[in-house]
């Protein structure tokens, strides 16, 4: 597996398919590149898809120090500069989204176009999860059930008996995972949303109680000639179980002619 060597020296673990104008997926915090694995195929038919495993995460290197959203954007970059790409849309989930959004601020000419899946601006201005979901989630007995509760539907998990894909990097180690807990937490892009460039849209489940779907006006109200689009019934991983309107929708977006 190829991989990049970021500023700091920590390897990258990159993989690329599909053909196509560049198109960067980025996944949830804790997770790494198998979280596209059930919908990349709707985006290599027209795209040369990239994933990353963060540092941390799958094949990587996992320094044992401080990370941040906006130190994971410069790893991206990073897999860019090693793949020789000037520029590629973007496509961020969750924690992916966060990371995203320093992309755009700091590297404004290495974004084409910007989607932000289930995010939000940060804790200070943003809507964050309750603190029964917190508590939930802190119990090691639960933590599945309730993740794959937040992440799906009642009907489609009954459906869908796995595998699952969203759940976290079971290779992590734990440090690693409290290091990706605290960057997610201590996201705050707020103040620079407003000099994004990219055209750029955002997309959350309307039924998303972990990040909280008002996030999505949010953003689209801060960064300028963005627009919201909420997937009725979705939860938090909507790019998934509904998949057959997310990525037709993101697609779309992706090959309109305005700014790219």
């Amino acid at each position: 597996m190829p991989h990049a060597t970021a500023p700091d020296g920590t390897r990258i673990a990159y993989q690329v398919r599909g053909e196509g104008p560049p198109l960067v997926l980025l996944a949830g915090q804790s997770n790494n590149h198998t979280w596209w694995d059930p919908v990349r195929i709707d985006f290599d038919e027209r795209h040369r898809t990239i994933t990353v495993d963060w540092r941390g995460t799958g094949a990587s290197d996992k320094p044992d120090e401080a990370y941040s959203t906006r130190g994971f954007a410069q790893d991206v970059i990073a897999v860019l500069d090693a793949l020789g790409l000037e520029r590629a849309h973007v496509y961020g989930t969750s924690m992916g989204g966060r990371v995203a959004q320093w992309l755009a601020v700091d590297a404004p000419e290495r974004v084409g176009k910007l989607v932000l899946g289930c995010t939000s601006p940060g804790a200070v201005h943003g809507f964050e999860r309750s603190q029964e979901i917190r508590r939930a989630l802190a119990d090691p007995a639960r933590t599945e059930r309730v993740l794959l509760e937040l992440m799906y539907t009642p009907g489609w998990l009954a459906r869908n008996p796995g595998p699952y894909y969203v759940l976290g990097d079971t290779t992590m180690p734990t440090y690693a995972k409290g290091r990706h807990l605290v960057a997610s937490n201590k996201h705050d892009a707020w103040d620079d949303l407003p000099s994004i460039t990219a055209p750029t849209l955002v997309l959350h489940g309307t039924d998303d109680i972990f990040s909280p779907a008002a996030n999505a006006q949010l953003l689209a109200e801060r960064i300028p000639g963005a627009r919201a689009e909420l997937i009725a019934g979705a939860r938090h991983a909507y790019f998934h179980e509904f998949r057959s309107v997310a990525s037709p929708a993101v697609l779309a977006f992706l090959a309109a002619q305005h700014g790219s």
